[in-house]
């Protein structure tokens, strides 16, 4: 009896996604921002939170938290220069032997800070598998954006 992925064909596949947009915040609270969406803050578009926990250091976990010892590994902290650069590598979300590698770049602008993100997936994963991945990238971008305000806006007030 062939089973649901062989059904589906896998095959080599690759996927790049890279977006470049500008945050209204600072470097130091754009990255605090990347990591609290990547982390606690992290939510799937419907706003269900992914339960997501991050060791922002070299070779420091990325995972999917599940509770009783259940979750996902998604990738480990390749690279890691506070304020200006985050590098993951690992499964992500994909279940099938694949790479993904996924790197933020930040550069400040004044009082504002330009994000690059750049995504990349190699593997054998079923056909249209990768296909929402663009959607859910727009999603972290916006994510992102309203946690790197809303913190930017507390610490105007706090001062």
């Amino acid at each position: 009896m062939p089973t649901q992925v062989a059904e589906r064909e896998l095959a080599i596949q690759t996927f790049e996604f890279c977006r470049e947009v500008e945050i209204a915040a600072p470097t130091e609270v754009t990255f605090e921002a990347v990591l609290a969406e990547l982390g606690p803050e992290g939510t799937m578009p419907d706003g269900q939170s992914l339960s997501m926990k991050i060791e922002p250091w070299p070779g420091g976990r990325w995972y999917r938290d599940l509770g009783n010892n259940a979750g996902h590994l998604w990738g480990h902290v390749q690279v890691i220069k506070p304020r200006t650069l985050l590098e993951i590598c690992g499964p992500m979300f994909v279940s099938y032997p694949a790479v993904n590698h996924l790197q933020y770049r930040l550069t400040g602008q004044r009082e504002s800070t330009m994000l690059k993100i750049t995504h990349r997936a190699h593997g054998y994963l079923p056909k249209g598998f990768l296909d929402g991945a663009e959607q859910g990238w727009n999603h972290a971008i916006k994510r992102i954006r309203e946690i790197a305000e809303r913190m930017r806006s507390a610490r105007v007030r706090s001062w």
